[in-house]
């Protein structure tokens, strides 16, 4: 399994921000070994960090690659004051169960797809 970190300083968001971050929010899900997202605020520095989970990094790239992510990546500056990616590979993960978790379906093995969420999205 893979993560992918993205963190970012929000800036100003329009009609075409909304459009495209749908438009990838969309393909992602789509895409076979998309395992889920979560996102994260901090009220301390205003940035955001949404986490998205992949069951390869074959999945990943899949989504790096396609056009409407590319396009995000060149306009990007129009909408966030700046932003840092992690892409990890996840040895494990596991809880008590209660809360509900992208991973809480794979509880510490990199087996078959668990069970999505529909975090926000916020892809530039």
């Amino acid at each position: 399994m893979y993560s992918a970190t993205f963190t970012f300083a929000p800036g100003d968001y329009d009609d075409a921000f909304h459009r495209l971050d749908a438009i990838i929010a969309d393909v992602a899900r789509g895409i076979p070994g998309y395992l889920g997202e979560e996102a994260w605020e901090s009220p301390a520095t205003g940035l955001v960090s949404t986490v998205y989970y992949w069951e390869s990094l074959e999945a990943l790239q899949q989504l790096m690659q396609h056009p409407a992510h590319l396009a995000a990546k060149q306009q990007q500056a129009q909408w966030i004051k700046g932003y840092h990616v992690v892409i990890a590979q996840v040895l494990r993960a596991h809880g008590d169960g209660g809360i509900a978790h992208p991973l809480s379906a794979k509880a510490g093995a990199a087996g078959a797809p668990g069970a999505a969420t529909a975090a926000p999205s916020h892809h530039p």
